[in-house]
């Protein structure tokens, strides 16, 4: 039996040596294919991207060999680079970044367009803001409208300034304008220009045209302003403040006038036609829309022109500056399925469509 088992070890070691050697011829192998496929990346610029899954398996791997085993190796991976990855999946697995919110909410569009809107109609502070949005409902604190108010550009409520529109809407109830246009009428001795001076309630924009004339001199405009601010029917009634240009025709004595019927007279910056720009408006829409498609030839044509025009203006003509409505409001529609009928004046030049009663 002896021979036998001795036959058999040394059977079972050779083997064992073949299986080792070949084991070691694989090991150098794989030693050498790491080596070369480093070099490639090194002389590449590029690097390994693993996934997490592949670094799980590695680390796995690399705890069976030990640290000082793997410094031996000449791998890919690092003893370190298994140590951080490592670090990095216990981080991951203790992170709560996914259910944290992200700070404080942005305020709601609707009332950041509500603090805009107040700062900008009034000259209201922070703490006039958060009161008035109490009244509706809405708690904002102050350092939230202050950095609304500056995210937007609006100034603190000292450094705001009053706007030329803030001041027409304070006095719109009490306030008017007047301007000058001319026409050029065919006369037997030529062409003869015509001033037509009017005036126009800026809340309602109704128009009156205070008068016609070829040369509005001095005792003619002092006629105008007093039929302008007459006690009984003075188109000036219960208003306080009458806005027009520096014509040289508003002389002196027309605002005395005014000025003595409590009319307080605000003269426009010069150069400023912006200013007066309900005025400037119904110069254009009188002349685009009627006098410069017509040739006139006396006073007395331009007169009821004028007139038809003006009717047309308050009754029949819509406004985009009163929400596309009509300034004499009092025609209203009978009905919504009567016969459409055309009201013309001037020959046709100025129409109205509307319902028949």
């Amino acid at each position: 039996m002896t021979p036998i088992i001795d036959a058999w070890s040394v059977l079972i070691v050779a083997l064992a040596a073949r299986l080792n050697r070949e084991q070691s011829k694989a090991l150098e192998y794989l030693f050498a294919e790491n080596r070369v496929l480093k070099e490639q990346l090194k002389a590449r610029g590029g690097r390994i991207i693993f996934t997490d899954k592949q670094r799980r398996l590695l680390a796995a791997k690399a705890k069976e060999l030990g640290r000082a085993a793997l410094r031996k190796l000449d791998s890919v991976v690092t003893p370190d680079t298994l140590l951080r990855w490592h670090r990095q999946l216990i981080a991951k697995k203790y992170d709560g970044s996914g259910k944290r919110s992200p700070g404080r909410p942005r305020i709601m569009k609707e009332v950041e367009a509500l603090i805009v809107r107040m700062a900008t109609e009034n000259r209201w502070g922070y703490l006039r803001i958060t009161g008035a949005l109490a009244n509706l409902g809405r708690i904002v604190a102050r350092t939230t409208i202050a950095n609304v108010l500056a995210r937007h550009g609006i100034e603190p409520a000292p450094e705001r300034r009053s706007t030329w529109a803030q001041f027409l809407r304070s006095h719109w109830d009490v306030l008017a304008s007047t301007d000058f246009f001319t026409v050029e009428v065919w006369q037997p001795v030529g062409l003869v220009r015509y001033h037509v001076l009017f005036a126009m309630q800026v809340a309602t924009r109704r128009v009156h045209i205070a008068g016609i004339v070829q040369d509005p001199y001095g005792a003619w405009m002092e006629q105008m302003a007093r039929n302008l601010t007459d006690c009984f029917d003075g188109f000036l009634l219960k208003k306080r403040y009458l806005i027009h240009d520096r014509d040289p025709l508003f002389t002196r004595s027309f605002r005395d006038i005014l000025t003595a019927a409590d009319v307080k007279t605000v003269r426009l910056p010069p150069r400023s036609p912006n200013l007066n720009a309900h005025c400037e408006r119904f110069v254009l829409s009188i002349k685009s829309e009627c006098l410069d498609r017509m040739i006139l030839f006396s006073e007395e044509q331009l007169r009821c022109v004028c007139t038809q025009f003006v009717a047309h203006y308050h009754g029949e003509r819509n406004h985009q500056g009163l929400d596309n409505n009509l300034i004499d409001d009092t025609a209203t529609v009978a009905n919504d399925d009567g016969d459409v009928v055309c009201d013309e004046r001037l020959g046709g030049l100025l129409k109205y469509y509307r319902r028949a009663a």
